[in-house]
């Protein structure tokens, strides 16, 4: 092992392999900070380019895409209120309340530390525990799909703990759009209104552009008449880097928690980085001493979410390395040139392809600590590409969500569908409806109805199907963690209250 180790690192800090890594993750910042190009995307078509090459740089320069483009996306995510990648939904709380705090600065350093944080701890977390994470992942079925998806709803009563009602009808909606398209069960069409384009149901990916792309050019361009707006500037400052840092060390665990959770999502096969994001993003409000900060400008807030879902690529590869089931959708394209280079997922990659495979794994926590570097000294570059004038922004968001969402499947039906969202995101902001539970119903609406449908033939098979549901252990855990998240909100309100007035008897 230690020997694999060192060989690796050579490997690794090769002039050649280098140079590719860096690339590739220099190139993943650009694809994400650019709204509706995701990490997927750029794999998928760099991954062509990786056949002439050898196995480890390619490798290399294909996981340095894929974690770039997971910071990357925090990016527009802060500057303009548009997350670059789904995964940096969660970023978009706290982080364009900071710009326009005028503290810009503030946001993307703590998106790059923390980026960094995650991913290294990740990575480190995929060389170590790989084959005890696996066996965990391996444990998940049908109902514990079911209650994850549950416990992942459960934060809509976080997210909108101002108004709940509201948050419930965001909520609901997301899993009706959700249903769109046909059954998975069954084959049924579902509200696809006589559409055919309809048939493969709402992509994820053409939704969240619509939600968050759409809304924020139209409010540009609604200000633009009465005022001359602008997008608030980014000005970087003499030791605001060092300040910001400081500030998150002595956050300890706010940057563990972060870490343990996007790891952990990671290794759910198809959770993914924005399942992480939110999940730690709603527990950092939980366990704050502040929670009515949280969506108003608070660097927690960005903290919680980058380092998260940096922190589940290295959980995502978890089972991709072990049993050939990617962990997210990006992971699945990293399958793809894994194999293309003639190796099998399993244990032959850590015998037979041992070095190579460790390379891989050592090469995603050097290029966070390059990603990291290139985010402190490097974002202000990659800002000019949002931050120009309105005049020039707002038309190059709408080109780019276009193309963005016309590429994903070469339908125009997405563009459509796209406009049809935005104008929904737009009205629905002016309702004081908060996109988080809409886009958070989309999200695991499928995971709910496929682990309920699936769990509830596998009961009618053993004969009962309360049993299947309310007998497995990790379902019982799921299912503590749900009923706990969802009464949180009451239980924190409560706790205030008593706080309160404990506070006036004093004075009294």
């Amino acid at each position: 092992m230690a020997e694999m180790f060192f060989t690796a690192l050579v490997h690794i800090f090769q002039p050649f392999n280098f140079l590719f890594m860096t690339a590739g993750v220099t190139l993943g910042i650009l694809v994400g900070c650019l709204p509706g190009l995701t990490a997927t995307m750029a794999l998928a078509i760099l991954v062509p380019f990786t056949f002439t090459m050898d196995a480890i740089p390619a490798l290399m320069t294909l996981g340095g895409i894929y974690s770039g483009a997971m910071y990357g996306g925090s990016i527009s995510a802060i500057l303009v209120n548009t997350p670059g990648t789904p995964s940096a939904i969660a970023t978009t709380f706290d982080g364009f309340p900071l710009t326009k705090k005028g503290m810009a600065e503030h946001a993307l350093v703590t998106s790059a530390f923390g980026s960094s944080i995650g991913g290294v701890f990740g990575a480190l977390c995929l060389l170590i525990l790989t084959p005890l994470l696996a066996s965990v992942a391996l444990k998940f079925g049908p109902p514990e799909y079911f209650w994850m998806a549950i416990f992942g709803l459960t934060i809509i009563a976080t997210l909108s703990s101002k108004n709940m009602v509201k948050g419930l009808i965001g909520g609901a909606l997301g899993l009706m759009i959700s249903t769109i398209g046909l059954s998975p069960i069954g084959g049924d069409s579902r509200f696809t209104f006589g559409f055919y384009g309809l048939a493969a149901g709402i992509n994820l990916i053409v939704a969240l552009i619509g939600f968050f792309c759409i809304p924020e050019v139209l409010a540009m361009v609604e200000k633009i008449t009465k005022e001359r707006y602008k997008i608030a500037e980014y000005k970087p400052k003499k030791g605001v880097p060092l300040q910001v840092i400081k500030e998150l060390l002595k956050k300890p665990i706010l940057l563990l928690r972060s870490s343990v959770i996007g790891t952990f999502v990671g290794i759910v096969p198809g959770a993914g980085g924005n399942i992480a994001a939110l999940v730690s993003y709603s527990e950092a409000v939980r366990w704050s001493k502040k929670p009515e900060e949280f969506g108003t400008g608070v660097i927690e807030g960005v903290a919680a979410a980058e380092t998260s879902n940096n922190a589940e690529v290295g959980g995502s590869l978890v089972p991709l390395l072990t049993l050939g089931i990617p962990g997210a959708p990006p992971a699945a394209v990293i399958l793809g040139a894994i194999m293309l280079q003639g190796m099998v997922p399993g244990p032959e990659l850590f015998t037979k392809y041992g070095e190579i495979t460790y390379t891989f794994i050592l090469s995603l926590a050097v290029a966070n600590i390059i990603m990291g570097f290139i985010g402190f000294y490097g974002s202000k570059f990659f800002a000019r590409l949002i931050n120009i004038p309105v005049n020039y922004l707002a038309p190059l968001i709408v080109f780019m969500s276009v193309i963005g969402s016309y590429s994903i499947r070469n339908n125009m039906m997405d563009v459509l569908i796209m406009v049809v969202f935005g104008v929904i995101g737009y009205f629905s902001r002016k309702l004081n409806f908060h996109p988080g539970p809409i886009v958070l119903g989309m999200i695991l609406g499928p995971f709910a109805e496929n682990g309920l449908v699936q769990s509830m033939l596998m009961g009618r098979a053993s004969g009962s199907i309360w049993g299947i549901f309310f007998t497995r252990p990790i379902s019982l855990i799921l299912i503590i963690m749900s009923v706990i998240s969802a009464l949180w909100p009451f239980i924190a309100a409560w706790r205030k209250n008593r706080a309160n007035k404990g506070g006036l008897e004093t004075n009294a």
